[in-house]
């Protein structure tokens, strides 16, 4: 099961049905929405203006039951890691919680019209790219495959919202279920 977390993201209800239904059909699990239960400015750092998705992982895992069900916040602010300028993402390898963000997913950002199914599949993308590091899944090297690092959301667009087949097997086959 994932349980989904929005954070920063008034009024997205049907962005978050979206992407639990291609999570679900992903990963073919049961997929909920619940609020978070802890404050998220505790990760904003005011010298960047954005927000540390490290202690967000770890908010999300505090806030949890320890069960083995997968928790994956959906921010509508901008993320960071120290060595990074930003990240659509972040997850634990092997563990129970992840964060995306839609923050750097629209193209409102980039003063392109806005595109709901954009934004939509993007989302979905990073959604389950995301998860997929919480199975065990590492960066694949295949063009298209969803496993595939993202640098710039062009990128993002470029792969699928695929497994590629060695990614796939590897999850089928891997003891962790999600």
């Amino acid at each position: 099961m994932v349980h989904l977390v929005p954070i920063c993201l008034p009024g997205q209800a049907r962005l978050l049905d979206d992407v639990g239904n291609r999570i679900a059909k992903a990963f073919s699990t049961t997929v909920t929405t619940r609020p978070p239960r802890f404050d998220p400015e505790m990760a904003f750092d005011k010298s960047r203006g954005q927000y540390h998705s490290t202690v967000i992982l770890e908010s999300l895992l505090a806030d949890s039951s320890n069960s083995g069900d997968r928790i994956l916040g959906v921010a509508g602010v901008d993320l960071f890691i120290p060595i990074l300028t930003y990240v659509f993402g972040e997850a634990q390898l092997d563990g129970r919680a992840a964060v995306v963000s839609i923050y750097r997913l629209d193209n409102g950002r980039y003063g392109l019209p806005g595109s709901a199914s954009l934004l939509n599949d993007r989302l979905a993308k990073e959604a389950i790219h995301e998860l997929g590091h919480t199975a065990g899944l590492v960066h694949c090297h295949h063009p298209v495959c969803v496993m595939r690092s993202s640098t710039y959301v062009e990128d993002i667009d470029v792969k699928s919202a695929e497994f590629c087949p060695d990614c796939l097997q590897e999850l089928r086959t891997s003891v962790v279920r999600i």
